[in-house]
């Protein structure tokens, strides 16, 4: 099914304030702690996010953009990857709201972000 608005899967890295933000704004975002994945590995993190149809947010730009580049080998689905530069909680929902008011849930699917 279709969504407007992606939903979030905050990598552990990310901080859970930026959850918080999201949510205050009518976003779902999901944290790395609240899923129960603490210390999960980046694929553990990934297959997570692509089975509950949640975008993943992180600030690892290596392990995830390689391991968006496995899904799209094997032509496997996944809800999207935004990759984050460090920078205060403000300022990273400020450039993700951009992006999520601009893109549907369905154009994020399938690539890798930056903001």
């Amino acid at each position: 099914m279709s969504r407007l608005f992606a939903a979030l899967y905050l990598d552990e890295d990310v901080s859970v304030l930026l959850a918080a933000l999201l949510r205050s704004r009518g976003f779902e975002a999901v944290t790395t702690l609240e899923a129960g994945n603490t210390a999960a590995s980046d694929e553990r993190q990934f297959e997570y996010a692509a089975a509950r149809d949640l975008t993943l947010l992180t600030h690892n730009r290596a392990d995830f953009e390689r391991l968006g580049m496995q899904y799209f080998d094997a032509g496997k689905h996944h809800s999207g990857i935004i990759i984050a530069v460090r920078r205060p909680p403000n300022d990273i929902l400020h450039r993700l709201l951009t992006l999520l008011n601009q893109h549907t849930a369905d154009e994020i699917a399938d690539n890798v972000w930056y903001v």
